[in-house]
C-alpha cells in the first residue's frame, strides 16, 4: 500500500460521511486520518461520500479517496473551454457524477499511468487519452483480479457506497479515444497542460505540467510514501532518467502534486528524489523487509518499495 509508514497525526475525531460510519474502523492505517496536511487546504463539500475534494487553486481540485488504503488522489483541472481529469481513481465511488457537478465543461480523462487504482472510473467517460504503449492497451481491457485485491482485509475504512457491488467489482474496460505522447499539450482555454513522459514505475507513466502556473502533477513517479518500484513492469534505469527529467523542471515548479496520501509538496522534493534513488541503487540507506520478496529502502525521508536483493 502506498500509505505513509509513520503516523502523521493523532486521531482526535475521525469524521466521515454518515453513510460510511456503520462499519467499525479497522486498526492500523486509518487511525492516522485525517492527515494534518489537509488542514491547510480548502475543503470543497460534495455529495459523493466516498470522496473528499480540496481546492488547490482556482480551477484545480484534488479528489481524494480516504476510505481505501491506497488513499488515491485524482485531479480535476478546469479551463474556460474544457477540463482534464488526471486519473479516475479506484472506481468504487461515482467520480463521473462528482466531476460533472463540479464543471459543465467537456471532460477529457488522462491517466498518470494505467495501474488499476488510477483508471477505475475510466469507463464512465467518453474521451480518454492514452499513451501509445502496449502496457496501456493491455490495461484498457480491464481486470477483476487487481480490483478485488483492493478490497482485502483492512483495505477499506468504513462502509462502501450503498450502490457499490463488492462481488462484481472490477476495473471495467475502457476505450482509448486518442493516443498521446511525451510533449503533447492540451489547451483547456486559459490554461495549457503538457504531458511529461516519465516511464519507470510503469512503461506508460507520465507527469502533467501546468507550466504557466507552476503545477507539476507527478502521479506515482513521486508521492509521499514508499514508491512502488518492484513490479514486473518497472524499469529502474528508466525511472532514474525520469526523475532527473522532472528535477530539471524544479525552477519552474511552484507545487508538486502526487497521486497518493497528500496532494501538495514543495519543488525541492524533486532533487531529493534524484539523490535518494541514486544512493539507494548504490547500496546506501536503511533497508527493511516488507512482505514476501520486497524491501523498503529509505534515505533522507524518501522511500522506495523494491524487490528484495
Amino acid at each position: 500500500m502506498k500509505r505513509l509508514l509513520t503516523c502523521l497525526g493523532v486521531l482526535l475525531a475521525f469524521v466521515i460521511a454518515p453513510s460510511l460510519r456503520a462499519q467499525a474502523i479497522p486498526a492500523g492505517w486509518c487511525r492516522a486520518l485525517p492527515r494534518p496536511e489537509y488542514r491547510s487546504l480548502e475543503r470543497v463539500f460534495v455529495h459523493e461520500p466516498w470522496f473528499e475534494v480540496y481546492k488547490i487553486e482556482p480551477g484545480v481540485f484534488a479528489i481524494y479517496e480516504p476510505h481505501q488504503a491506497e488513499e488515491v488522489i485524482s485531479y480535476l483541472i478546469i479551463g474556460t473551454k474544457q477540463a482534464v481529469l488526471f486519473d479516475t481513481g479506484m472506481g468504487i465511488g461515482d467520480i463521473h457524477s462528482l466531476v460533472t457537478r463540479m464543471t459543465s465543461r467537456p471532460i477529457v480523462v488522462l491517466n498518470s499511468h494505467t495501474h488499476n487504482d488510477h483508471v477505475g472510473g475510466n469507463s464512465q467517460f467518453e474521451f480518454v487519452f492514452g499513451m501509445d504503449t502496449a502496457f496501456t492497451r493491455a490495461n484498457a481491457k480491464g481486470s477483476r483480479e487487481d480490483a478485488q485485491a483492493e478490497l482485502g482485509p483492512d483495505m477499506v475504512c468504513g462502509d462502501l457506497p450503498k450502490t457499490f457491488n463488492r462481488a462484481s467489482y472490477s476495473t471495467k474496460p475502457w476505450k482509448i479515444s486518442m493516443a498521446v505522447h511525451d510533449g503533447f499539450k492540451i489547451n483547456l482555454g486559459g490554461r495549457t497542460v503538457e504531458i511529461i513522459g516519465t516511464p519507470g514505475h510503469t512503461p506508460d507513466a507520465i507527469c502533467l505540467f501546468d507550466r504557466a502556473n507552476g503545477l507539476l502533477f507527478t502521479g506515482d513517479t513521486y508521492y509521499p510514501a514508499p514508491i512502488w518500484l518492484y513490479r514486473p513492469e518497472t524499469d529502474m534505469d528508466a525511472y532514474v532518467a525520469s526523475v532527473k527529467k522532472i528535477a530539471a523542471l524544479a525552477p519552474q515548479v511552484k507545487t508538486v502534486l502526487g497521486a497518493h496520501n497528500i496532494p501538495v509538496a514543495e519543488p525541492a522534493v524533486l532533487s531529493k528524489l534524484v539523490v535518494a534513488i541514486e544512493q539507494v541503487r548504490a547500496g546506501k540507506g536503511d533497508v527493511k523487509a516488507e512482505g514476501e520478496g520486497k524491501a523498503i529502502h529509505e534515505i533522507d525521508g524518501i522511500a522506495f518499495l523494491m524487490k528484495a536483493q
